[in-house]
């Protein structure tokens, strides 16, 4: 559990520096910038502005979409 908490701390840390982490076979951890844009609120059908923010995202590796897809 300590492992894979200090697993998840040092991915985290990375992106928040603004670093990317690579997992070969596994993939890879980036922050991306969400542009700001405009949207309308369902409930009041209001125009408003969603601001600009930093994403975690998530890309997959060959090997674990090749053993995600076996049959």
């Amino acid at each position: 559990e300590k492992a894979v908490a200090a697993v998840f701390d040092a991915i985290t840390e990375a992106l928040v520096a603004g670093d990317s982490v690579s997992l070969v076979g596994f993939g890879k951890f980036e922050v991306k910038n969400r542009s700001e844009k405009m949207g309308i609120n369902p409930r009041t059908k209001e125009c408003m502005t969603a601001p600009a923010h930093w994403r975690p995202v998530f890309q997959p590796g060959a090997y674990l979409k090749q053993k995600v897809n076996e049959e």
